[in-house]
């Protein structure tokens, strides 16, 4: 298993368990559950882990593919800062969570107000998740690139005849 293949392993779930998480702090508010809330905490907690295993993975996996063909060294620029962001905000995110976390557990009147700062902040990751993962899959995935063309003149049919054929 090289840098690429555990980059590849880590990298969905800072994206996964934000939006995951998101949803149910979501829930925790409206329903005024502080265990829903401190789901969503913990959750946000493993996904700056999972955010740093990515980070830490991601300069192998880059020396990989910059070798690649088709992969420039403005795409992986694109993801490479687009992750960084997304990390920064996924750590102040987990900072929040476990003063959450804390001033749930001791009832403190401010607990609220921590939980909706918590949720601005996991909207902003979300949001910069989606960036970093587009940017991620256009490393590798031509097919969703700003500029991918759209095929050729031949159209091919299910049985993967051209319709010249």
């Amino acid at each position: 298993m090289n840098d690429a293949h555990l980059h590849m392993v880590v990298n969905h779930f800072p994206i996964i368990g934000t939006i995951f998480g998101l949803g149910i702090l979501i829930t925790g508010i409206v329903i005024k559950n502080n265990v829903i809330k401190n789901v969503a905490y913990v959750l946000f907690c493993i996904s700056a882990i999972f955010g740093f295993a990515s980070m830490f993975t991601g300069e192998g996996a880059e020396e990989i593919a910059e070798n690649l063909p088709s992969v420039t060294d403005q795409i992986i620029h694109e993801h490479e800062e687009m992750a960084e962001k997304l990390a920064l905000v996924l750590y102040v995110l987990a900072g929040i969570s476990l003063v959450g976390l804390y001033l749930n557990f001791k009832k403190h009147t401010k607990a609220n107000l921590v939980s909706y700062f918590a949720f601005f902040i996991a909207l902003v990751a979300v949001f910069l998740g989606k960036q970093t993962g587009t940017t991620g899959g256009e490393v590798r995935h031509t097919e969703i690139r700003v500029n991918a063309s759209v095929g050729s003149n031949s159209e091919t049919n299910i049985s993967g005849e051209t319709d010249e054929d």
